[in-house]
């Protein structure tokens, strides 16, 4: 097990994803924050916390999508869904789409499918903590990345938050 951020690293990578999203979408009108569950909202929960402290709180429309029956890459396994929360219209927003690992695209093409549910975006950016660069099985870039790693296929990236795990920090098995 190789520690590839700490408590500390992380923290920071948040705050610059937050700042970088908002250097983009200064004007959050039009723009709107989703984060993927079940492991993205606990990067997404923190960023909108930094957000919410720089800009006016009533500003920042955060939602999370549960992707579960959208998935093409588990079908075999028993599904438990988890809870979509988006009480805003998506239609002709901008929308950033946050997760924890971005590893071979099939869950961002599962939420990019789900979101369509509720209404067409103008555009969507992904903003990911982690970018596994060379394991994607489908045409898939984050615009915002908080680290890029490279890893071999029996590798699995972990990503230890305190509300679930007791600690924080992102491990590479």
């Amino acid at each position: 097990m190789k520690t590839i951020l700490n408590e500390q690293q992380l923290a920071i990578i948040i705050r610059r994803l937050s700042h970088q999203v908002l250097e983009n979408n200064i004007n959050l009108d039009n723009t709107v924050f989703i984060g993927i569950q079940p492991r993205g909202i606990f990067v997404s929960d923190q960023m909108i916390q930094v957000i919410r402290k720089l800009v006016s709180p009533e500003k920042v429309q955060y939602g999370r999508l549960d992707i579960t029956f959208y998935r093409d890459d588990v079908r075999n396994q028993i599904h438990v869904p988890n809870h979509t929360d988006i009480p805003f219209s998506i239609e002709n927003k901008n929308v950033v789409l946050i997760d924890d690992v971005l590893y071979t695209g099939r869950t961002i093409r599962a939420a990019l499918d789900a979101l369509l549910d509720f209404g067409r975006p103008a555009k969507v950016e992904l903003c990911v903590l982690i970018d596994r660069r060379f394991s994607r099985q489908l045409p898939i870039q984050p615009d915002y990345t908080g680290r890029s790693i490279d890893s071999i296929v029996s590798q699995k990236v972990k990503v230890f938050w305190k509300e679930r795990d007791g600690k924080e920090e992102v491990v590479l098995l």
